[in-house]
């Protein structure tokens, strides 16, 4: 288990400038029940990043022990397991060296950029001070290269998290790390707790780079000629994508076509992703030589799933166990027994399982991909099951985040929403022009909501693509189980509170998804989908708090 070194000589807290609001009227956009948002706004009405009512909620939280952390992020080497890749990360590990804290504690972590860019960090699922966000443009300033910024805050809630950064596409090299808030009243009892981050990689493989791969896709498939593709799955250095590369000179290398077509499921409504990635990951390790956790047989263990990747979705069993769902985005559940579990990019589930004895696969198949990626549990002698295990039970019972129930004490109360707000999904693969109600991201558009208010956001899915939706700073409810309709997580009767607590959910193509929240964290918050791609591609907003 990883643990961040907390001594340190000294800290460096940088102030955290902000960038200038922009300019003109913002747009907001209403719908349904309850009340709706005024049809325009002027940058002067929103609360402020550092404003005093972020610091008076801020102030609200307390400031406990202070637990000072150092990162530096900058170009490196790393083995992924007989393939090394130059890349950018936090250190010379993947993930980055994890980050513990205990819930009442102050994180001060200090950035350095050593990286040839600007770059930031955002704390994914923390309800936190608006102005340590850490979105560029928005909540601070970019970091420069060769300048260092400190992040100091307040965490108040136990749970599973991670952070990295939210700068064009760097989260898809490897800037990422966990961010584990320990509970001081942990209810759970277990024997091992293991930390499991999923990803997808293609960063200097063949001279990859997440920029190339959003330049290609950035051009659209409308018109290509792609007969002859094999649109499977990524493929471990195949060559299936290589016929939509333009053929250079003689003797001049570019590296392979990275755009994925064809690869589906059902799970996700049709369309898997948009990129065929050379390797899958689990704790930066490819299913070729796979991380090993060791237990004894009859040990419970705590698992923290993490799904890091870009563009990805991933189905994770355990070969011959079941687990006990007991937490998703850092917020307790009604238990739940499964078989295995799907995570959208951004997502985390904790689950309990009780250690057999022998050896077993941990696979996390590439949704819809035709590859996976492979950790190993030991509790004995025996041979270790090969890169291309597909355990039984990633096809047996698979529990999906709107059958799960908050547990009583984060539950919200029973209340009609004061605000809906309207988010259609909006774009297609044919013009990668990924929006929200058919507007690409820009800082000066912001959505409004009022301190107080009980938030509906209804997001209506126009594509015919998934998308995991991700709000900073808070987090939503989704329908309750119990009182869905006909069990279509589209619509719900009065009791809203009952579902589970999230900060990234799925939306499938063609579905309408309403969660609510509580508007109890002042700021300008980030909502946007997960997938990097189409996020970076305009599938962006703002919800900014009146003042």
């Amino acid at each position: 288990m990883r643990t961040h070194n907390r001594t340190h000589t000294r800290r460096a807290v940088l102030g955290a400038g902000l960038a200038a609001a922009g300019g003109g009227l913002l747009a907001a956009c209403s719908d349904g029940a309850g009340g709706s948002s005024s049809p325009s706004a002027a940058p002067a009405a929103f609360v402020a990043p550092d404003g005093a009512e972020v610091a008076a909620a801020e102030a609200k939280r307390g400031s406990g022990p202070v637990r000072d952390v150092r990162l530096t992020a900058a170009r490196t080497r790393i083995d992924l397991g007989g393939r090394t890749v130059d890349t950018w990360a936090y250190g010379d590990r993947l993930p980055g060296k994890e980050v513990r804290v205990t819930a009442g504690d102050t994180l001060a972590l200090t950035l350095a950029n050593h990286l040839p860019e600007a770059t930031s960090m955002h704390w994914h699922g923390l309800a936190l001070r608006n102005d340590m966000d850490g979105v560029p443009g928005v909540t601070q300033r970019p970091v420069r290269a060769g300048a260092s910024f400190g992040y100091r805050f307040a965490v108040t809630h136990p749970g599973t998290y991670w952070f990295h950064p939210h700068s064009g596409v760097q989260q898809d090299r490897g800037l990422y790390a966990p961010l584990i808030v320990e509970d001081p009243k942990e209810p759970l009892q277990y024997d091992k707790e293991w930390v499991v981050v999923l990803d997808d990689w293609v960063d200097g493989v063949d001279g990859s780079t997440p920029d190339a791969v959003l330049a290609e896709l950035s051009k659209g498939m409308g018109g290509m000629d792609h007969g002859g593709m094999d649109h499977g799955g990524g493929g471990m250095g195949g060559m299936h994508h290589m016929s939509m590369t333009a053929a250079g000179a003689a003797g001049e290398e570019k590296p392979p076509s990275r755009m994925l077509m064809g690869a589906t499921s059902p799970l996700l409504g049709g369309d898997a992703g948009d990129v065929a990635y050379p390797h899958y990951l689990v704790n930066g390790r490819t299913a070729a030589d796979p991380e090993t956790f060791t237990a004894r047989p009859g040990d419970r263990v705590r698992i923290r799933f993490i799904n890091a990747g870009g563009d990805t979705a991933f189905r994770v069993a355990l070969g011959d166990h079941r687990m006990t769902v007991t937490h998703t985005d850092g917020f307790p559940v009604e238990h739940a027994e499964t078989d295995a579990l799907l995570l959208g990019m951004g997502e985390r589930y904790d689950v309990l399982v009780e250690a057999k004895d022998g050896v077993f696969p941990l696979t996390a198949l590439a949704e819809g991909k035709k590859e996976a990626a492979l950790a190993l549990l030991r509790t004995g002698g025996g041979s270790a099951p090969g890169a291309s295990a597909r355990p039984r039970e990633l096809e047996g019972k698979l529990l999906t985040a709107d059958r799960l129930k908050a547990g009583e004490a984060v539950r919200l109360r029973d209340r009609s929403p004061d605000r809906t707000i309207t988010l259609r999904l909006t774009g297609s693969m044919a013009k990668y022009d990924w929006a929200i109600n058919g507007e690409r991201y820009a800082p000066s558009r912001r959505l409004p909501v009022a301190a107080g208010e009980r938030v509906r956001l209804s997001f209506v899915n126009a594509t015919t693509m998934w998308h995991p939706m991700h709000l900073h700073g808070h987090t939503f409810a989704l329908p309750s189980p119990a009182t869905t309709l006909g069990g279509d997580a589209s619509r719900r009767t009065s009791d809203t509170g009952g579902g589970a607590r999230k900060d990234t959910a799925i939306v499938l193509p063609g579905k309408r998804l309403d969660v609510d929240f509580d508007a109890d964290n002042p700021g300008l918050w980030m909502l946007h989908c997960h997938n990097v791609y189409h996020a970076e591609s305009g599938m962006m907003t703002l919800l900014g708090y009146r003042k």
